[in-house]
Parts: structure tokens; C-alpha cells; sequence
């Protein structure tokens, strides 16, 4: 039943999943990006039919199949859940999938880690007096946030590492699952932050607030940060909730408890960046159901409009709807052209940090856009597009490779020989420090090699888009994909 697992999972439609879950007799009900269905998994016999008065909690994505229990947290792909039917047929009690040993060992350390940590960590206003515990809350820009809303969302303070402290209560039972330790630090006259989570970041799923939600909530405001879910529920008393990794990724494995609410309005950041990835969330979300605020001098990021004393509410009701008619007027448009011409530099895309010279002449990495390199065999094309495609995933920038012509393992050791900015094989004891932090880019990798179906590498693309919100991808090199004997066919 279980696909192979070096092959990539099959593709399912929607279709064939409505199709499998009518022939099978499971009720289900049609969600925004998800089917809802009773859980396998939730203790009743297993050659009774699933009722269709028990609770509909598990959820299965509509666009990869992959399914998730938000009662009891078993997940799988859409195989996993085929195979778990066929056992309640047999009369067998489904088991959820297992992860490998080593992630379960490795999530468990986390949790105890995170465990330490939290224990140690103290509510601001219980720091030795009033002065540190304002000029603490000044250094992170969280002045007029009060204790209260703190207290709300159980947000501390790590003495040690001059870290605020933001927890993963899991939804189930509220016990912690995890933290983010966010930092400032000061370069001149720009501020950072810095964050770090436990466990790593493709296992940090936390979308910051869930447990203060209400089952009858059904309107919410998702923020790329969780300082912003802080202030808009302050000033504007909403339901709000932040992405574990801000504006750059929405895991599909979040969608299922963003089913309940009927609008979500996206407010992740203020500048184009997250303008841009709220258009890409709200095609995930569906559209219909999503409105959007534009960033502009008058509506900035939530915090920096509490800060402000701007009227948040009054920001929120003048979000654009998501979903587009096929035909507008230049009215519908004129503010979108006036952002774009306020923003020039950012319209221009993301800047190179290490070529100034390339950004003149591309002028940064734009969404929609192809760049061919070319270059005699040897001449550096490789070595090149690594370090280039490297500058812009340290920015945040979601890159996937297609590396048809030298395999992953060389690649990865070349970026990583430019990621650290020198020969680690002479300092073999700085390796493990090195390949933490590059483990931490949101930087992935096609796993083929040689001549490939031109097919098999366009849907593995577009799956990775859907997954990981994949906003630049790089091929090397055409002529190894395609093989030689197309060229002449079909340039």
C-alpha cells in the first residue's frame, strides 16, 4: 500500500479522494482547503462505519491528500490514510503513522529542552524591579503592550540570553511542545530580531495563540509575528493568531485548524515582501474567504500601529478582499500602482548582499522572472549560481534546487564551503556549529539526477511551491534534464 520511500508520494486529485471516500461510506463535508471527515483514530470499533454525528476532526488537504487528526494529532499522506481504512475493514484498530525513531528521540529532547528553558524564564513583571522590567519591554519595542496581554499569552523573559520567551502549548492537552527565544541586537543604528526555536525550525509548527481560541470564533487576523498577534488582540480585541515562520511559509500541515473561521484577514508585515506572500497564503486559505492589508505609511505592521496609536479596527475593516473579479477599473487598481511607485526599491525585488554589480543589472530577485546563465563547461555556472542562490536564501528567500548534473552531497558541501566563508575540511570541529546554522535556511533540494521526465520534475516543482512556498527555483542545467537527444526537437 506504502509508496517506496526514496520515490516521490503519487499525486491524488480531489477528485479521487471524494471518489475513494463515497465508495468507502465515510461522511465527509466540503472545508476551504480541506475535506473534513470523522477520525479513524479516535477509539470506536473497527468494523463499525463512521458515523456522521462524531465530531468531523480529521482534516485531508485538498491539494496533496495528506491528512491530519487535530483530536488526536496522527498525520500521514493520503496513502497512510488508504491503508488505515482498509485495517478498520479487517476490523483492525488504525494506528496512527509512526515517525522514525530518531525524530520522535529528537522532538522529545527538544520538549525537554524547551521544559528547562521555560521553567527558568520569568513573566516581565517579575524581574527585580520596575526599571529593568521597562527598559526590557522598551528594547523590544513592547512598551505600550501591557502585562496583562503578556500574561494572556504566556510570554516571558530568559534573564540569561536577553531572549523573550514565546511558548507552544499543544492544543490537545496544553502541554508544551516547544519555544521561540527572540533577540534583539543592535548593528549602528538598525535593530534585528534574532529568533531561535526548539525544536528545529521544519518541526516548529506553532501557530502562536491557538489555544486562547474559541470553538464559536469564527473571524481571524493572521499575523507573520507573534508581537503583532499580541498587539491586535490589545487594540482591537480579535482573535489573532501568528505564523511560525512569518511571511515566509504556511505550512500546509496548519490549514486544518484555520478550517473553523469563515474570514481571515492577513496582516503579516509592512513591506512588499509580506504583501506578496499574503496574495500566495490566500490562494492555500481560499480566496473567498480572505481579505488583505495593503502596507503603506498609515497601515504598518499591528505593533508598530499600537505603538502609533493608530485605530487598528479601523485599519482591519479597510483590508482589500483576497478574490478579484476577472475585469476591474483603474480605481480598484490605483492604489496598488501608487504602492509600487512609494516602494520602488522593494518593486524591485530582493537585493544581493554580496554582488552590487548584479543588482544593477537585474536589479534584485523578482517572483515571475527567468535569468539564464550561460557559459562554456567549467567556467564556474555551478560554483556561481550556488553562492547567488545562497545570498538570497539567507534573506528568507524559499529556494529550491535541481541539480541534474553533480549530485546533492557535493552541491551541499560547496554551499556550505560558501555559506561559512571557509575550509572546514581543515577545521573539521567547527562542522556540527556550521551545519546547524545552515540546516536552519529554508533551502531544499529535487532529489533527481541525469536525464528526467520534463513532467516529473514540472509537478515535483509545483508540489514544493504548495509545501514550502517556494518563491525561487534553480535548474542546473537544462541540457542534463532534458537529455541531449531533445535538444534538436524541441528547443
Amino acid at each position: 500500500v506504502l509508496p517506496s520511500p526514496d520515490g516521490p508520494a503519487p499525486s491524488v486529485s480531489i477528485t479521487e479522494i471524494r471518489q475513494y471516500l463515497r465508495a468507502q461510506d465515510i461522511p465527509f463535508h466540503d472545508g476551504y482547503s480541506c475535506l473534513h471527515t470523522p477520525s479513524l483514530f479516535t477509539g470506536d470499533r473497527g468494523d463499525q462505519p463512521l458515523s456522521a454525528n462524531a465530531p468531523f476532526t480529521l482534516f485531508i488537504d485538498k491539494t496533496t491528500g495528506s491528512f491530519l487528526c487535530t483530536a488526536t494529532l496522527a498525520e500521514g499522506t493520503w496513502q497512510d490514510f488508504q491503508a488505515n481504512v482498509e485495517m478498520r475493514h479487517r476490523g483492525i484498530t488504525p494506528i496512527p503513522p509512526a515517525s522514525s525513531e530518531e525524530m520522535e528521540d529528537e522532538m522529545r529532547q527538544a520538549r525537554e529542552d524547551a521544559r528547562c528553558i521555560w521553567e527558568r524564564a520569568l513573566p516581565l513583571w517579575e524581574l527585580l524591579d520596575e526599571k529593568e522590567t521597562n527598559e526590557t519591554k522598551a528594547l523590544f519595542g513592547i512598551s505600550q503592550v501591557t502585562n496583562a496581554t503578556l500574561k494572556r499569552f504566556g510570554v516571558r523573559y530568559l534573564r540569561t540570553a536577553r531572549s523573550l520567551v514565546f511558548p507552544w502549548f499543544s492544543p490537545q492537552d496544553a502541554t508544551l511542545k516547544g519555544l521561540k527565544l527572540v533577540r534583539v541586537e543592535k548593528k549602528g543604528g538598525t535593530i534585528t530580531y534574532v529568533e531561535e526555536t526548539l525544536p528545529r525550525f521544519d518541526s516548529y509548527r506553532n501557530l502562536f495563540g491557538l489555544p486562547l481560541i474559541g470553538r464559536r470564533d469564527t473571524e481571524l487576523v493572521l499575523t507573520g509575528w507573534e508581537l503583532d498577534a499580541l498587539a491586535l488582540h490589545q487594540a482591537a480585541g480579535v482573535a489573532s493568531l501568528a505564523l511560525p515562520r512569518g511571511a515566509s511559509c504556511l505550512p500546509p500541515t496548519l490549514l486544518p485548524y484555520l478550517e473553523q473561521f469563515k474570514r481571515i484577514t492577513l496582516w503579516l508585515g509592512e513591506d512588499l515582501r509580506s504583501w506578496e506572500a499574503a496574495k500566495l497564503f490566500a490562494r492555500k486559505l481560499s480566496l473567498k474567504r480572505c481579505s488583505l492589508v495593503r502596507p503603506g505609511n498609515l497601515q504598518p505592521r499591528p505593533l508598530e500601529a499600537l505603538n502609533q496609536g493608530l485605530n487598528v479596527t479601523k485599519i482591519l475593516r479597510s483590508a482589500l478582499l483576497a478574490s478579484h473579479k476577472s475585469i476591474i477599473s483603474f480605481r480598484q487598481l490605483r492604489e496598488e500602482v501608487f504602492g509600487e511607485l512609494v516602494n520602488t526599491e522593494q518593486v524591485s525585488g530582493v537585493k544581493w548582499a554580496r554582488f552590487p554589480e548584479l543588482n544593477k543589472l537585474l536589479k534584485g530577485h523578482r517572483r515571475g522572472e527567468l535569468t539564464i546563465f550561460t557559459g562554456p563547461t567549467g567556467s564556474g555556472k555551478t560554483t556561481f549560481i550556488s553562492e547567488y542562490a545562497l545570498d538570497l536564501c539567507m534573506q528568507g528567500v524559499c529556494t529550491l534546487w535541481g541539480s541534474f548534473e553533480i549530485n546533492n552531497v557535493r552541491l551541499a558541501k560547496i554551499m556550505l564551503t560558501q555559506f561559512a566563508g571557509r575550509r572546514l575540511e581543515d577545521q573539521l570541529e567547527l562542522y556540527d556549529e556550521w551545519a546547524d546554522r545552515f540546516e536552519e535556511l529554508p533551502l531544499y533540494f529535487m532529489t533527481f539526477h541525469g536525464q528526467q521526465n520534463i513532467k516529473t520534475v514540472i509537478d515535483t516543482m509545483q508540489h514544493a511551491v504548495y509545501m514550502y512556498d517556494i518563491t525561487h527555483v534553480v535548474v542546473d542545467n537544462l541540457q542534463f534534464m532534458m537529455g541531449h537527444e531533445h535538444i534538436s526537437v524541441d528547443r
